[in-house]
């Protein structure tokens, strides 16, 4: 195909013949070594992404504020000929650098093994047969099938007696639907609202209008409460940083002191207490977690919604597949007039499309297979024209010829929705309808209305459908579960309040249901109305947007569930959005979770490993914001006090190298996760590190005081004591901080543990026998290690006190 004609707008005016005949293609679509030849030709259906070249990535980390400090260190410490110094400082730079490369480029493996695990598939017309293939193997000229719910994977034009209600506001901006009928061009990106249809592929990958534009929809990476809360942390540490060291500075020239060597330790000291280390750890706790939920059935399409989740106090969940097992039976059809039980069947599966895989049409016409005499029946109609069930108008409805020539259509969909279309209204029939409804409902049984017109072409209803949703045998217990972690679960469906009462009654959610028919006014105005009710019913997709609205309104982190086309701005709006198993590629697209196995049991499991995850991060907030002060502080307070320089600056750059390794394994660290939702309390954790790490400012003191006057020791080897002593019980507190109770009551990781003791052993044998600082032997290495100990056993305790007095 010549570039001209691959333009997807010359195709417009072109007539269908004309299309065939330019791409070489019909309607019975290609063989699949044509496609296989193409796909070389043309290349893969997808939008080539802008990859930074690894090397270039690589060298961006030595570019940035904490770079350019360490660089600085690095460049006076060769100045001043401290070969020692820049070595160690060298090794600290590519530390940094090296770790934060590889936290990054594991993350982004770990979200492109996601995008594969989400990549939707395309209905496509191979040899003659209808295949399932991935979207981004379809080629010009194949033939494809789209119906509601689909997202359009490439250019494609419209053919045969074609409608379809598309979406475009992906591309356009325009809010409201567009008309698409045969010879109509629809393009990649877009959503299918309404209908289904056969269509020619005229474009894929950079060739379509997407590619041509390069712009679908700009999702922008907004920060989650939790990236917020650990940002304000990080400028809080740097403030801190900067002042203190500035006033470190400020002093030392003041005493006139040597301006290379100052500028050399304070700028040493401002990454020793700079949190180097928290993009990797947040980057690393959310790729480990959503490692985890992935191995449970739940695929993370947005990192920072585990975050969500783990605030998330109100889950709005659908009834069918989530709550039930979403596995209709039919019981005895309900007639009306002078209709029977079989014709009551008999026209319902005369308005269903089995290979559509639409759960009612394939239980209706699994029903009439298993009964010859139906069969038979059903053999003597031919389908003219078949229009799907839309979830907006809620119905279904076929074009019938008959065996002897006559005309008529059928329909089924919601008992309501039929009732609208009886043109008699007023012989009693309606009453009957609704009392039978009613009677059926309170059984838990979904109905199904069934109407065929006359020969005048006037609706008649048939009768009723009696559907049966079996319940989750473990939705009892899950919601026993959810209100113990302080999650209520507001049901939503699409059924009659009465089988909507009767459902959450038996589940034990609560019989407090409201029409959500009745709500469409004042959503916003309902006060504690909306946060009280269990659930609501007769709900349409668009009452669903509403109501998650409302309840944020209200200060609730809400998540919710869905699987169609229409759930998807609620699901985009929620704080978490979830896509049940099944659900359309417009709900996963619109979804910040997606489950690949049914049931509710998976977003539990997703709640919890999300408040664990939330552990981690608070956790390591609290032990980085009080190592902080702990070095810090005292490092400040004994060179202005005392005028002397507890540690030196390879010292510090010890301290910052070897405590900023094991931290990283504070992701796989084990943690319980929390009985209520997860929320930040700035002002609580600044008040437990504040304290935690002053217990730690007067163990330092307290240990320079022995050194200088009961042990006498010399300057030099007190720096080296009091260096194993800030490493040593640097990282004994991070066991403290770890946990609210008694450090033993939750048993570290294998790997923070082994991370921690191989890097003290590390920090001990260099302050024993003296590698690059002064040697103070086992006898005093011993010592600091009781000492620690002791001060660990003293803050642990504190701690215990401490979060008595404050509430969590």
């Amino acid at each position: 195909m010549k570039d001209k004609e691959k333009n997807n707008e010359n195709f417009k005016s072109t007539s269908m013949n004309a299309v065939f005949k330019r791409l070489d293609s019909s309607k019975n679509g290609l063989t699949s070594t044509e496609a296989e030849n193409r796909l070389k030709k043309y290349g893969v259906n997808s939008i080539a992404e802008k990859k930074i070249n690894p090397i270039i990535k690589f060298l961006s980390y030595f570019w940035g504020p904490i770079p350019w400090m360490i660089i600085s260190a690095l460049i006076i410490s060769a100045v001043i000929g401290n070969w020692e110094d820049f070595l160690i400082i060298l090794l600290l730079l590519f530390v940094n650098v090296m770790v934060g490369f590889w936290q990054e480029y594991k993350a982004g493996n770990a979200i492109e093994l996601l995008k594969q695990k989400l990549a939707i598939n395309a209905k496509v017309l191979r040899d003659k047969k209808w295949i399932s293939v991935p979207s981004n193997l379809l080629v010009p000229g194949d033939v494809i099938q789209v119906r509601l719910g689909d997202i359009i994977p490439a250019d494609i034009k419209l053919f045969d007696d074609s409608y379809l209600l598309v979406d475009e506001s992906s591309l356009t901006g325009e809010s409201l639907p567009v008309d698409k009928i045969s010879s109509d061009v629809s393009y990649s990106g877009t959503i299918v609202r309404k209908g289904e249809t056969n269509a020619l592929v005229i474009a894929t990958g950079q060739d379509t209008f997407f590619g041509k534009t390069a712009k679908l929809v700009e999702q922008g990476k907004t920060k989650s409460h939790f990236q917020k809360a650990l940002i304000k942390i990080g400028n809080y540490l740097i403030k801190i940083a900067i002042i203190l060291v500035a006033a470190v500075f400020v002093v030392s020239l003041l005493r006139q002191e040597n301006f290379a060597d100052t500028l050399q330790f304070t700028l040493v000291l401002a990454v020793a207490a700079i949190p180097v280390a928290l993009p990797a750890v947040l980057s690393v706790s959310m790729a480990v977690g959503a490692h985890t939920l992935t191995k449970k059935q739940a695929i993370v399409s947005r990192l920072a919604s585990i975050e969500e989740m783990a605030g998330m106090d109100i889950l709005c969940s659908d009834k069918t597949g989530t709550l039930t097992k979403n596995i209709l039976t039919i019981e005895t059809p309900v007639p009306l007039n002078q209709y029977s039980d079989d014709d009551v069947l008999l026209y319902a599966a005369l308005a269903s499309k089995d290979e559509d895989k639409d759960p009612i049409d394939k239980v209706i016409t699994e029903r009439i297979i298993k009964d010859q005499t139906l069969s038979n029946r059903l053999d003597l109609f031919v389908k003219k024209k078949f229009v799907p069930f839309d979830p907006v108008v809620k119905r279904s409805e076929s074009v019938i010829e008959s065996n002897d020539g006559r005309t008529f259509k059928v329909s089924k969909g919601a008992v309501q929705v039929m009732l609208a279309l009886i043109e008699n209204k007023n012989d009693g029939i309606i009453d009957e309808i609704k009392e039978k409804i009613e009677m059926l409902a309170v059984q838990g049984y979904r109905t199904l209305g069934v109407c065929k017109t006359d020969d005048d072409g006037f609706w008649q209803f048939v009768g009723i459908v009696p559907l049966f949703d079996p319940l989750r045998e473990d939705s009892s217990q899950i919601i026993t579960t959810a209100k113990s972690l302080g999650i209520k679960i507001k049901m939503l469906t699409g059924d009659h309040i009465s089988i909507a009462k009767q459902v959450a009654n038996k589940i034990g959610l609560g019989t407090t249901i409201l029409r959500a028919t009745d709500l469409t006014d004042g959503f916003s105005n309902l006060n504690k109305t909306i946060e009280n009710v269990d659930g609501f019913a007769q709900v349409f997709p668009e009452h669903k947007y509403k109501i998650v609205d409302a309840l944020q309104g209200h200060d609730h982190i809400v998540g919710m569930t869905g699987d169609g086309v229409n759930d998807a701005p609620a699901l985009k709006k929620a704080d978490v959005g979830i896509a049940v198993n099944n659900a359309t590629d417009a709900a996963k697209s619109a979804a910040d979770v997606v489950l690949t196995d049914s049931g509710i049991s998976v977003i539990i499991d997703a709640i919890k490993e999300s408040r664990r995850v939330f552990q981690r991060m608070k956790n390591y907030a609290i032990y980085r914001i009080g190592e902080t002060i702990r070095i810090l502080l005292f490092l400040t307070a004994a060179i202005i006090a005392f005028n002397f320089y507890p540690v030196t600056a390879i010292m510090i750059v010890l301290l910052a190298l070897l405590n900023d390794i094991p931290i990283m394994t504070i992701a796989f660290d084990n943690v319980h996760y929390s009985k209520i939702p997860e929320r930040w309390n700035m002002r609580n954790i600044m008040i437990i590190s504040a304290i935690l790490g002053g217990v730690g400012v007067v163990s330092s003191f307290t240990l320079l005081y022995i050194g200088k006057e009961i042990f006498l020791l010399s300057a030099e080897t007190i720096q080296s004591l009091i260096y194993l002593k800030l490493s040593v019980a640097g990282h004994m507190f991070l066991f403290v901080a770890r946990t609210r109770r008694n450090f033993w009551t939750v048993r570290p990781s294998p790997y923070l543990f082994l991370a921690v003791i191989s890097t003290q052993i590390i920090a001990t044998l260099i302050a024993v026998y003296g590698i690059i600082i002064t040697p103070i032997g086992w006898n005093l290495a011993v010592f600091v290690w009781i000492y620690s100990g002791m001060w660990f056993f003293i803050t642990d305790f504190g701690k215990i006190l401490l979060y008595r007095f404050i509430k969590p």
